[in-house]
């Protein structure tokens, strides 16, 4: 490659040793690598078997998704700088070989620790496992690396809760890192369930809070090895790279977005005047790689660890409110197929009258529809599909309900650091999103990434739509006139009701001597 810009110099002939490369932001960073630093010696990618998929057959079948197609199509020789490792962090030195472990430690330069565990429901156990204990033994292992130039731990910016404004500095951690994984080895599960509640203090989840354990850990480390910290906020779907509206799973708002067009979801507790805190996944891994193109090329130590939250506070600032009224209008322009309801879902301030519409029009239709796949003899799925959009809800909306501050003033400087030609290779500047045709990137994407509905189907999910809408219509109408009718049928009764308990407080002592005092 000629005229090398100062990043793609920067990962010249070197090696790359990745965790947690088959998730959504792994995947997105190795495609990133090969395609715009192609002259990188190699990556090496820790990766477990999985459903009798070998890693070798796991990597083979990542290369087959669409957003490699530009690999597959341009520079199809990249894919053999990937090379598998069998392991897991979740394992005793992350289950590799005395010869894999000798080979990363003699050979890798820049390493990625993006494996954690997601699920924002996760055991205390199971989350200190992989976020905490995981990111020790990456450590570990990268202290003994030879040529070690930066390790970079992805981490989230919600992961101090507790701050209503976020500096990019290291925070205290609420407990001791190695106590809590010290006691999540001896003490029974059972007991550690117990005490979750406790430990976790504000922290509405075991990711959030073990995550912040990790943090502490790689603060700890700074001192022996070259290490950053990464904050992005909730990620999602591609801006532009490797595809537009590129997303591989339905986790976080891809899995909201689906579940509204699909009409399932009704109402989700929100406060629509409070802002979302979301960055496309190309943004977020173009800023990993600038930021550790910064560690490594720093001519000396900084005295404090460098973080970067990768945010758009101040920048790209959109509430909840409008993201939900231009998706509304964009949704009904791009619909799902199979719709079970016109989507005309919205967020609600208040819990009560989330949880009335939650009751009223979502579980009461899905028993109803249970009710009568089970007179058809038909499987039954609607009681279970809103029981996991309950649950999800439920974790949700604690971040949708609360607001917070994360300062960006290291990720704004990276951009402003960052040459012309590394602007354009690997742009991370948040103005030049238009938000209207990047939110319809976003649902198609998540139409045929996701769904795998193809674009060809359009025409008959819109007239599906529009039977759906008129349907929708109907019913709200008759539901009104069955309400007013239902009070004008029994008026007198409701009057006779309204005149006994006035009675009955006017014979309340105090309430009394006021109404005489009306009447005199």
């Amino acid at each position: 490659m000629e005229n090398l810009t100062d990043i793609q110099q920067f990962y010249k002939g070197r090696t790359v040793f990745i965790t947690g490369g088959s998730g959504l932001m792994g995947k997105v960073l190795i495609e990133k690598l090969l395609y715009s630093c192609s002259d990188l010696e190699k990556i090496y990618m820790l990766i477990r078997s999985k459903k009798g998929r070998t890693p070798e057959n796991r990597v083979d079948d990542m290369f087959k998704l669409p957003m490699f197609q530009r690999i597959r199509k341009e520079t199809p020789e990249m894919m053999k700088k990937v090379v598998p490792l069998s392991g897991d962090v979740a394992s005793p030195y992350l289950g590799l070989t005395k010869d894999q472990i000798e080979i990363l430690t003699n050979e890798t330069q820049i390493v990625f620790h993006f494996a954690a565990t997601l699920r924002l429901e996760a055991k205390l156990k199971d989350a200190i496992e992989m976020n905490t204990v995981g990111t020790k033994r990456v450590l570990e292992l990268a202290r003994e690396m030879k040529h070690l130039v930066c390790l970079v731990h992805l981490s989230t910016a919600f992961c101090h809760v507790d701050q209503k404004e976020l500096g990019e500095k290291v925070y205290d951690a609420p407990d001791d890192p190695h106590d809590i994984m010290r006691l999540i080895q001896w003490m029974d599960e059972s007991a550690i369930d117990l005490i979750t509640p406790k430990l976790l203090g504000p922290h509405p989840n075991t990711y959030t809070y073990s995550k912040r354990l990790a943090e502490k850990l790689v603060a700890d480390e700074y001192c022996n090895i070259p290490c950053g910290i990464a904050r992005p906020s909730i990620v999602i779907p591609a801006h532009k790279e490797p595809l537009p509206g590129w997303v591989d799973n339905l986790n976080g708002p891809v899995g909201l977005i689906v579940a509204a067009g699909k009409g399932v979801l009704r109402s989700m507790h929100c406060n629509g005047d409070y802002h979302a805190e979301v960055i496309p996944v190309d943004l977020a891994i173009n800023a990993v790689i600038a930021f550790a193109h910064k560690l490594g090329a720093a001519p000396k130590k900084m005295k404090n660890m460098p973080v970067i939250n990768i945010t758009q506070s101040g920048v790209l600032p959109i509430t909840y409110g409008e993201i939900v009224s231009k998706g509304k209008l964009i949704s009904r322009e791009y619909p799902f197929e199979g719709s079970v309801w016109y989507p005309d879902g919205d967020i609600r301030k208040s819990k009560f009258i989330h949880n009335l519409f939650l009751f009223f029009f979502q579980l009461l239709p899905a028993y109803f529809i249970d009710f009568l796949m089970l007179i058809f003899r038909q499987k039954r799925f609607m009681v279970r599909i809103q029981k996991r959009i309950f649950d999800g809800l439920e974790l949700l909306q604690y971040f949708t309900t609360r607001e917070w501050i994360f300062h960006n003033t290291n990720f704004l400087i990276l951009f402003d650091e960052m040459s012309p030609k590394d602007k354009k290779i690997f742009p991370i500047d948040l103005l030049a999103i238009n938000m209207e045709d990047y939110m319809k990137d976003v649902l198609l994407g998540a139409r045929q990434y996701c769904m795998k509905e193809k674009l060809e189907t359009l025409p008959r999910a819109r007239m599906h739509h529009r039977m759906l809408y008129i349907i929708h219509i109907l019913t709200v109408y008759l539901f009104y006139f069955g309400v007013f009718y239902f009070i004008y049928k029994h008026f007198e009764m409701a009057r006779y009701y309204l005149d006994y308990v006035s009675d009955g407080i006017k014979s309340l002592p105090v309430v009394g001597n006021i109404f005489g005092a009306i009447h005199l």
